[in-house]
């Protein structure tokens, strides 16, 4: 089994590529978290040395690989059959240029519009530098689907190691309402509606943790993505007596639909409130 290292699921947006690599290919990992600027992330990194910063894995025989670049490549060695980089060669060349380029570049994207899940702006005011990033990936993001998309709404038509690398772009794009083409607002679009992406948010919000600075004074509104079913926090019974993703008896709970579910904690409960559909193994007992 691996194990990743990850941040602040809400603010990490190099955390969330790394966990996309895994979830995103079916590959089982074991996620290691620690509190972003805090001594308790130095106990994470402890753990992972002489890695520095999240993301970071152990492989199961035991060593460290940090950077997500080497993640993706390590996984795509170990994992042929998972599909991490397309199977056209030219396709992998160019899927492995933009992950590259996405992870040396857009020093004024990140700086000015760091990653918060929890916030969306109607206006960010962005500056021309920003501007230019944006145009450059977009320009990225038409070559590739010119290219070799035109099978799916990815970048190289079915989900790659490239779509993770740019799923914290959409994510910035979203949040900050930066301007966009019409078939770049299409592939946000679908980063934002994919389940694995959806769940990581919830996760985030379930967390119930604000990093203040992150907070920019723009006036708000709601996250541009799908919205999410009604659901309330409530007191028991349920109607199930095992929670949904551990299989141990229930002590939290959550009225949707109607009903009354319940849960092993209040993560599982709250990770299930921010958006229940997004959770295969909720839909399953919510639909029964």
């Amino acid at each position: 089994m691996y194990d990743l290292a990850i941040g602040d699921r809400t603010y990490s947006s190099w955390s969330l590529r790394g966990w996309l690599l895994f979830v995103k290919f079916g590959i089982p990992v074991r996620v290691r978290t620690g509190r972003l600027y805090s001594p308790d992330f130095s106990r994470l990194m402890a753990e992972f040395a002489p890695a520095r910063m999240v993301p970071a894995m152990r492989v199961p025989e035991g060593y460290v690989v940090a950077e997500t670049l080497a993640i993706a490549e390590t996984l795509a060695e170990r994992h042929p059959e998972a599909g991490l980089w397309p199977e056209d060669a030219e396709a992998r060349a160019s899927a492995r240029w933009l992950c590259s380029e996405m992870h040396a570049g857009f020093t004024n994207l990140r700086n000015d519009c760091a990653m918060n899940l929890a916030k969306s702006y109607s206006e960010s005011a962005p500056r021309p530098e920003v501007l230019a990033d944006v145009a450059r990936i977009e320009a990225l993001w038409t070559h590739a689907r010119a290219r070799h998309g035109a099978d799916g709404p990815w970048l190289f038509g079915r989900y790659t190691a490239a779509d993770a690398f740019f799923a914290p772009v959409a994510a910035r794009i979203a949040g900050y309402n930066l301007p966009v083409e019409a078939q770049a607002a299409a592939y946000v679009s679908a980063h934002l509606a994919d389940p694995a992406f959806r769940r990581w948010r919830a996760m985030g919000w379930a967390e119930h943790f604000e990093q203040s600075f992150y907070r920019k004074p723009y006036p708000e509104r709601p996250w541009p993505g799908p919205e999410a079913m009604a659901a309330r926090a409530c007191d028991g019974p349920s109607v199930n007596a095992e929670c949904p993703y551990s299989g141990k008896p229930v002590t939290h709970f959550l009225e949707a639909g109607g009903r009354v579910f319940g849960f092993c904690n209040a993560f599982c409960r709250d990770k299930t409130l921010a958006d229940p559909e997004a959770w295969p193994q909720f839909m399953v007992i919510y639909r029964s």
